[in-house]
This record gives structure tokens, sequence and C-alpha cells, in this order.
């Protein structure tokens, strides 16, 4: 997607595409909308079809409503979080569809725009608000968190075995003022990581920057509830295709849809199932889909995304 200041290359955008199966007149449900890269695609298998996006993002919506402008007969735009999906499709009166696909995680467009406080490469006010309607800031956790909780988030959702190192040094420095841009936390953050490992690895900020932005945004907590809901809300032979960029959701996705496929709690002993539990549908992704090699080299953000796809039975 490369216009009007929104710009974000769609990752594994023929794989995604193409493992929903896409029928003419069915109806499909994007709950990222992003720049609607995926969803331009979507819209030219449609048909009769009907598109539904969704976004929570006010930049993504305006760009996407322009991407989509050619087929806007067959798109609904609604502002809203994917976990409440079922609301929207309520709201407009369709009680299944045929596939639904997000792709998660922070856009380009987003990392790009340094007003938005997501990146550590620029400096700009700490903000990591994917909804800018909401009142709290990533300036909140890292100003009001006490040491443990940050410790917690970094060492959880940042993966980083400096985690406690880093809320240490964030409590003292925020003793003296409060920590208010991207650039005074990255320092604050180089300080607590040794030399050498800063030599070594990508940027020192970057997993703590991840996990803030998944605390103030709910990121997990939102994938982890919403997945068992939108294989609910599929036709019997819909396809539910999940795009995730770090090992966190890609295990959310892997284990929900796991459940959902083989959801029996017997015990392994039990010659026939008595719990009474029955399977939603299959995983068709028993390795997730990765980009292509051709993709890596076009697009370095790709490089840790994994598509995986359930198929809802009968």
């Amino acid at each position: 997607m490369e216009e009007h200041g929104f710009v974000h290359k769609s990752v594994l955008l023929y794989e995604t595409v193409g493992s929903l199966n896409i029928k003419p007149g069915g109806i499909y449900v994007d709950g990222t909308l992003g720049g609607g890269g995926h969803a331009y695609e979507v819209c030219k298998r449609l048909g009769s079809g009907r598109l539904i996006g969704i976004d929570q993002d006010a930049a993504a919506i305006e760009a996407a409503g322009r991407r989509l402008a050619p087929f806007k007969d067959k798109v609904t735009i609604v502002r809203s979080n994917y976990r409440s999906m079922a609301d929207v499709l309520k709201e407009l009166d369709i009680p299944r569809v045929d596939g639904i696909y997000l792709d998660l995680g922070v856009s380009s467009y987003q990392l790009d725009t340094a007003s938005r406080g997501f990146t550590y490469r620029e400096d700009a006010p700490l903000d990591m608000r994917m909804d800018q309607r909401k009142e709290e800031t990533a300036a909140d956790i890292v100003n009001g968190y006490s040491e443990m909780e940050l410790f917690r988030i970094i060492r959880d959702y940042g993966e980083d075995r400096f985690a406690k190192n880093i809320a240490k040094h964030i409590v003292k420095a925020r003793q003296e003022k409060p920590v208010a841009t991207t650039g005074e936390l990255c320092e604050i953050i180089k300080a607590a990581i040794p030399a050498k490992v800063r030599a070594t690895g990508g940027h020192p900020a970057k997993r703590t920057f991840q996990a803030i932005r998944i605390e103030l945004n709910h990121e997990l907590d939102v994938l982890e509830e919403s997945i068992d809901g939108m294989i609910r809300l599929l036709n019997p032979g819909g396809r539910l295709s999940i795009i995730t960029f770090h090992s966190l959701e890609d295990r959310i996705v892997k284990s929900r849809f796991r459940i959902n496929e083989d959801p029996c709690i017997c015990p392994p002993d039990f010659p026939v199932c008595v719990c009474g539990r029955k399977s939603r549908g299959r995983v068709i992704t028993r390795k997730p889909i990765l980009p292509s090699e051709e993709e890596l080299e076009e697009n370095s953000r790709s490089k840790s995304a994994k598509l995986r796809v359930f198929e809802r039975g009968e």
C-alpha cells in the first residue's frame, strides 16, 4: 500500500488470500484492515460477495477507504477492534461468514509515523496507542507501573533477558523526572544493557518497546479471547487465517487451533470420549506458511511472519 502517506507492504499477501478459498459470492471479514492491501486482493476475487473491514486506527480506516474505493459497493468499513467482530456482524445482520483473516502486530505506517510513538528510531512522545480514542498511553505504563510489573511485561512480552535491569533503570530514571519520549526511554534501556551485547544484537530497545505496546493494546489477551468466537462465526468450510509476527502470538494461535480441532479432555486411556466436546473443524497448516525468499528480500519486516489456517467443519 503506497498512497496518501499510509505505506504498508502486505505480508504473505497471496498466501493469505489464497488460503481463504474465496467464493465469488461469499462474505469475508478483514479483522485488521490496515491500509487495505489484503482486502484489495480479496475484493478482486469477490464477484457478488462482500467484505467487512474492521480496524481501530482512524488513519488506517481513511487510507483503506481510499484504497478500496473501486469496490465500494462490496465493502463495509467499521472502526472497531476485532474482539468485537460478533457485535459488528450482528449490527450488519450477518449471522455467519465464509472467511476471516487477521494480520497482527503493528503496521509499517504506525512504525514509520514517529508521532505515534511506536518507533525507537526517532524521538517522539511515548504513545503507542493503536486506537487513539483510548486515554492510556505508553507513558502511563512506563511512569506508572511498579518495578515488578515492568519486569514482568518486559520478560514475558519482550522476552528480554535483561528485563530485570531494564525495569530497575526505568524506575530509577523516572524518580528524577517522568519519562516522556521514545528517545529518553531508549537511552535508559541502553544504559541497562551491557555494551558488548548492544554491539552484537539488534536495537537494544526493540524488545522493551514490543512489550509495552503489547501491554498497552492488550494484544495477546484480545487474540486469546477472540479465536474461538471467530471460528464460531464461520460457515461450514469457512476459513480463519492468521498472520503472526512473534512467538507469543504464534503460540496462542497454534494452541487455540489445536484445541478447536481436538477439544476432548478425556484421559487418554478412556476407550471412548465421554466429555462431549465436539471438534469445530481442522487445522489446515500443520506447519506455518512462511514468507518466500523473494518476499524476505523485498520486505525485511516479513522475516518473522507466520501464517496459520483453520477450516470450520460441518
